[in-house]
């Protein structure tokens, strides 16, 4: 399947562009770390299949597959392409694979213990080339020594900035950043 020709018809240049740049990060650091190059150049192709959507579109979508979302996840449509994409992939697209499945969905929020797939898919959206916001230059040096501890940075900041904007944090968030911690803290003792 050709996944550039697929995505290319449905996003717009700007956000074809940002997406060729998850999939340029999300294959040096599959690389970097070993997880499956193929994998990952899939899910950072399709992890915004759903992002042209509105929020309507976006509802008919996850009626039609009865995809079942938290409260969270329904209030924010900045984080509705996340599932709904991943229930295109799998019902429409016929991507199987759960690794993918999974880093598609998670990419937004993270998740509580995130597989590497997914981790790496979470960073490649957050650090790609075309992406500015203080702070992504240290968390690019530090994605390519240490994904949990680029990971931490990344949450951290975008607590911040959602405290700081007034607006929910999906628990998914936060369990994913309490996670990161405890793990980082048991590599240190």
């Amino acid at each position: 399947m050709n996944y550039d020709e697929i995505i290319r018809n449905v996003l717009n240049e700007n956000r074809y562009k940002h997406t060729l740049g998850v999939v340029k990060v999300a294959t040096e650091l599959a690389d970097r770390f070993g997880a499956d190059k193929e994998k990952a150049t899939i899910a950072a192709y399709l992890h915004d299949y759903a992002k042209p959507l509105n929020y309507n579109e976006a509802l008919k979508v996850i009626e039609k597959y009865d995809i079942i979302l938290d409260e969270e996840t329904l209030e924010n449509p900045e984080l509705l392409h996340a599932p709904v994409g991943m229930a295109i992939a799998k019902y429409e697209l016929g991507i199987n694979d759960e690794e993918i499945l999974e880093a598609i969905r998670y990419h937004t929020t993270g998740k509580e213990n995130m597989s590497l797939l997914t981790k790496i898919i979470y960073l490649a959206d957050l650090i790609e080339p075309s992406r500015e916001f203080d702070g992504v230059e240290k968390i690019r040096k530090i994605a390519y020594k240490d994904l949990d501890l680029a990971l931490k940075i990344s949450f951290d900041n975008t607590i911040i900035y959602l405290i700081k904007k007034n607006m929910i944090i999906h628990s998914d968030t936060i369990k994913s950043r309490n996670y990161i911690i405890r793990n980082l803290t048991r590599g240190k003792k």
